[in-house]
């Protein structure tokens, strides 16, 4: 198997409310199915899929829609002020800032974490001793 990925799917309570909350913060939708599924182009390569929980059981196999913990989604970013203003746009779109930008304690990073309206955990960050090129992959230092 190569070691790459191509989709991440998650399974969503409301779609609509997914819908607007991407589409505020400038979000295009790669393929938007009413009813069942959304996907965004979220890196060369990557979709993410919004999935309606419904839905996502029936295509899954099981009897209810498991519930992911321990995960979070990272959009890297230059600088502290763009993390301030990163999380600012999601709050204005309906987010939950769940941690202030500020100062993290592993690795020299200033990030901030926010919930989108359908749970997704999101962390805002910029680390000085990563970048991303011109490719869109992450190169760790």
């Amino acid at each position: 198997m190569d070691q790459q990925l191509h989709f991440i799917t998650v399974a969503t309570r409301d779609l609509d409310a997914g819908r607007s909350f991407y589409r505020e913060l400038g979000w295009t939708p790669t393929l938007d199915v009413p009813g069942e599924i959304i996907f965004y182009q979220v890196a060369p390569g990557l979709l993410l899929g919004l999935f309606l929980d419904d839905k996502f059981t029936q295509d899954v196999g099981l009897d209810a829609t498991p519930v992911p913990t321990g995960v979070t989604l990272s959009h890297n970013v230059d600088n502290p002020a763009e993390v301030s203003r990163v999380v600012s746009a999601m709050a204005a779109a309906g987010a939950a800032v769940l941690k202030e930008p500020g100062d993290g304690a592993f690795g020299g990073v200033f990030h901030a974490l926010v919930r989108d309206p359908n749970g997704i955990v999101w962390e805002i960050a910029h680390n000085p001793g990563w970048r991303i090129d011109e490719a869109g992959a992450v190169v760790l230092s």
